[in-house]
């Protein structure tokens, strides 16, 4: 067993400078694909996907060296790839954790779909193949903000954008009927409404969340609904996961 006796911190044993350079980039790039889920306001943002590509980068570093002691002595067997393997099955519960059914319809698909992106760059990461982490990150990008923008256009069949329009306006004075009149024949449809009012403010007032989906402009409707005298405020926002 002579070949077990080998220092903790030996930097040559899958411990150097190329497998932190690899930890490094799978830092790098899972927190750019947690950025961009992060800015659409989705469920798993930053920390999330960050911690998903580092965590595959590593135990894909373990993979290929965390065994290397055994290598060689009778009785062992070694196939590196069953940790891939398990890393890949593994990410299902996190990406099934956040797919979820409202109201008919199915949330949450992309974002799991980024979530196993991320494991897979972090393993390429980890595995050594640092121009494929790369390209895979960039692809997302294209696909996940390039596509609605071109294929909006090209595919009129298309699901419609789906975003939320948040508003507040003085109550007592039957706006709401109005406003969603505005919503509707500026072509949009309303999937969701909620009010919720508030007590706190001097002149009595609700707050209302808005989830729309069309494909007209929405820029153009939020300052139409802004116009109407008593609504004291007007935000648009991304909805929800809407794939």
């Amino acid at each position: 067993m002579a070949g077990l006796a080998v220092p903790l911190w030996d930097v040559g044993n899958g411990q150097g400078l190329r497998q932190l350079a690899e930890l490094g980039l799978a830092l790098l790039l899972s927190t750019l694909i947690g950025w961009e889920r992060a800015a659409q306001q989705k469920s798993a943002g930053l920390r999330t996907h960050t911690l998903v590509g580092i965590a595959s980068a590593l135990m894909m570093e373990v993979s290929q060296h965390g065994f290397t002691n055994v290598l060689g002595l009778d009785n062992v067997s070694f196939d590196p790839s069953r940790v891939a393997a398990q890393i890949v099955s593994g990410i299902g519960f996190i990406g099934g954790g956040l797919i979820f059914v409202r109201r008919d319809a199915v949330r949450g698909l992309t974002t799991a779909a980024t979530i196993w992106l991320t494991c897979a760059v972090g393993m390429a990461c980890g595995g050594g193949l640092p121009i494929l982490a790369l390209a895979t990150t960039a692809v997302h990008f294209l696909v996940v903000r390039g596509y609605p923008l071109v294929f909006a256009h090209m595919m009129p069949g298309a699901d419609p954008g789906s975003f939320e329009v948040r508003l507040t306006y003085r109550t007592g004075t039957a706006l709401l009927p109005q406003l969603m009149e505005t919503c509707t024949r500026r072509g949009f449809r309303i999937q969701e409404v909620k009010v919720d009012r508030l007590p706190e403010r001097a002149d009595p007032a609700a707050r209302v969340l808005l989830r729309l989906e069309g494909a007209a402009d929405a820029g153009q409707l939020t300052s139409e609904l802004f116009q109407n005298d008593g609504v004291t405020e007007v935000e648009l926002a991304a909805a929800g996961d809407e794939e």
